[in-house]
């Protein structure tokens, strides 16, 4: 079975197990666990902060940031199909008592002149705008990357307007592969940072908060609060740091797969690219009524050993990973031309 469902499905490589293995471990909640410091301070590095906080989720470094940047009554602004306000449980209420303001993008991507009629006046009777939180590479929107002179854009605008900003870059890697553009230039303009290394990286778990030392020491307090301190997980840390260093750069063989899949979707009266143009290992496409629910059209693509998730009713999903070869896609291309009326 060709499984396109996610980029978390895939397994750990023999290397990375054997990486795990090898690790030097010790109490992580005593700062004792020498992979996961290595960790943490390779990963600051990269994206030119002062420190980083390892957590088991990016669910989890996200809502730690929100927590850090806000107060209760507090107001997130973001696009509407962002992870923390779709797929995130409603945790900014539940966990941190604030209001998410989702705001229509283009693909996920909201620009100063959407974000700018939504900033509330310092006004007791209104909540009051903190943070403002992107996607890069933005899921839902297909697996766009952010164009860097908009997120710059709104990143002065929001500085100037007293918000912090905090991106969610659980895919930043593939962003970082399809654009060009280096780590230290994305986050830059970001107070915060997400990375998750249980996607493209092909770790089994774990993702990180990364911004100055002051946030992201209350973040370690947080994570903490939401039942995360982790004690020898030195072997997870492992993973993360294989992953980083033998498969990032093999990202770009995603992309060019995910392309495979998309042409195959162009070929296909009822199938309709919701992005348009793929960029990096997500396709998203609209299913015609002609062919069914995007259930059904799962199960037709099922039969013939492809695994696609449906999303929606009339939403289907592909995502590439290092699980799936080449020859694997070429198979799934076929099997999705073959759902043609």
């Amino acid at each position: 079975m060709i499984d396109l469902r996610s980029d978390t499905l895939t397994k750990p490589t023999a290397g990375m197990l054997a990486a795990m293995m090898a690790a030097a471990v010790g109490d992580d909640v005593y700062g004792e666990d020498p992979t996961v410091n290595e960790l943490e301070a390779r990963v600051a590095d990269r994206f030119g902060k002062d420190a980083a906080l390892f957590v088991p989720t990016g669910t989890m470094a996200n809502q730690i940031a929100v927590r850090i940047h806000c107060r209760p009554q507090d107001e997130v602004l973001l696009e509407a199909s962002n992870h923390i306000y779709l797929w995130e449980a409603g945790a900014p209420a539940a966990l941190s008592g604030v209001t998410l303001r989702t705001i229509p993008g283009r693909s996920g991507v909201l620009t100063v002149a959407d974000l700018e009629p939504h900033l509330h006046p310092d006004d007791m009777h209104s909540v009051r705008s903190r943070l403002v939180c992107l996607e890069n590479t933005h899921n839902r929107g297909g697996g766009c990357v952010y164009p860097l002179a908009t997120i710059a854009e709104v990143s002065a605008w929001a500085r100037a307007n007293g918000l912090a900003t905090h991106l969610d870059g659980a895919r930043l890697w593939n962003a970082e592969v399809a654009s060009g553009v280096g780590p230290r230039e994305w986050a830059r303009h970001f107070d915060t940072l997400m990375v998750s290394f249980s996607k493209g990286l092909g770790a089994p778990a774990g993702s990180a908060l990364v911004g100055p030392k002051e946030l992201i020491a209350h973040g370690r307090r947080v994570r903490k609060l939401f039942g995360g301190a982790m004690r020898q997980v030195g072997f997870l840390a492992a993973a993360c740091l294989y992953g980083m260093d033998r498969q990032f750069a093999r990202l770009a063989d995603d992309h060019a797969n995910a392309k495979l899949l998309a042409d195959a979707v162009r070929d296909v009266p009822g199938l309709t690219l919701s992005a348009g143009a793929v960029e990096t290992n997500l396709v998203w496409a609209d299913v015609a009524p002609e062919l069914g629910t995007a259930k059904a059209v799962a199960g037709r693509l099922k039969e013939a050993g492809v695994l696609a998730a449906a999303l929606g009713t009339n939403v289907i999903r592909f995502v590439t990973h290092l699980d799936v070869s080449r020859a694997d896609c070429e198979r799934a291309a076929a099997a999705v031309r073959a759902l043609a009326p």
